[in-house]
């Protein structure tokens, strides 16, 4: 038994920045970013949250799929920058959307991968057949963690949401290929902002949100590890399902430089023309940057019944994972 994808549904901030915004906060240029990482605009939220974003493209996956939501008995959602720390993001989307028949729970740590892990999970739960339905998000407002002084990251990151709804289907199971290298994890951090104990230390108000509590970022250490580590991933969960680069239509791969993606397909021999890109657009949304390219490429309708797709993340933990599935 396998997971199926039946609809798809992201949210955007109708707000954005584009280069030239942020060369008004830091010493940058339009070209100069344009030329490091594709990126030309981003989305940035107002009064959005994350969890508005993750249910309004709950419901847009749900409406698209033609799934109710009571039909919903597993929700999970990818986010490093929730609204929320109780409860859950993923049960405020489950109030929201009236699933109430749904098992709700967030996962967390692993940013950029998240979507990738989270479909992993939900794909063993749906094999186990201990569900059947499973709403999966990715959801993120990175600009509330980002240090708008640091040109290294400001002029990288953008808020957004996707989602995909999958359900339990008699097709062929693909073994994912997934994992994590916590020793070089000081590549990519942040510092909780929950780390001051009132009781057992003395607090500086001014001190509570410093440099720390933002994400930083080793960005050559990063372009090194994604360009090497993609291309083994993705080598890694063909041979576990006895394909090769040629039976894949497309590679869904996170949105996080368009050099990184355009070396990724060297690496693999493929044509670039195989790996879609809407970063330019959008910027690096983190765990939200796959389930928003997917719906996108689904409302256009690029995806054709039977093609086969690699989804591949890369963040933090550092974490890389890939999987596989058949478009419905």
């Amino acid at each position: 038994m396998a997971g199926i994808i039946c609809g798809t549904g992201s949210y955007i901030p109708e707000y954005t920045m584009d280069n030239n915004d942020i060369a008004r906060l830091v010493e940058t240029s339009d070209e100069w970013i344009r030329e490091r990482t594709g990126v030309v605009k981003r989305h940035i939220i107002r009064d959005e949250t994350t969890v508005s974003m993750a249910s309004e493209a709950g419901r847009k996956a749900l409406e698209n799929g033609g799934v109710s939501p009571e039909e919903v008995d597993l929700i999970l959602v990818a986010t490093i920058s929730s609204n929320v720390v109780l409860p859950g993001t993923a049960c405020l989307v489950q109030k929201e959307l009236g699933a109430v028949n749904a098992v709700c729970f967030d996962i967390g740590g692993a940013a950029c991968t998240g979507f990738v892990l989270a479909y992993n999970t939900a794909e063993a739960y749906l094999e186990s057949g201990i569900y059947r339905t499973a709403l999966v998000i990715g959801s993120e407002s990175l600009s509330c963690i980002t240090n708008w002084k640091d040109r290294g990251t400001c002029i990288l990151f953008g808020d957004g949401a996707g989602a995909a709804v999958v359900r339990r289907d008699e097709r062929k199971l693909y073994l994912p290929a997934a994992h994590t290298d916590g020793a070089r994890g000081e590549a990519l951090t942040c510092q909780s902002r929950c780390e001051a104990n009132g009781l057992t230390r003395e607090m500086d108000p001014e001190a509570m949100v410093d440099e720390a509590h933002f994400m930083q970022m080793d960005g050559q250490a990063v372009f090194k590890f994604a360009v090497k580590r993609v291309p083994e991933v993705i080598r890694e969960v063909l041979e576990r399902n006895h394909l090769e680069a040629k039976d894949i239509d497309y590679y869904i791969v996170h949105q996080a430089n368009k050099r990184i993606i355009e070396s990724v397909a060297k690496r693999l021999g493929e044509p670039v023309e195989k790996f879609p890109m809407n970063l330019q657009e959008y910027g690096n949304t983190s765990s939200a940057s796959i389930p928003i390219l997917l719906d996108e490429l689904n409302r256009a309708g690029t995806l054709k019944s039977g093609q086969r797709l690699v989804l591949a993340g890369f963040g933090a933990g550092l974490t890389w994972g890939a999987n596989i599935i058949d478009w419905r």
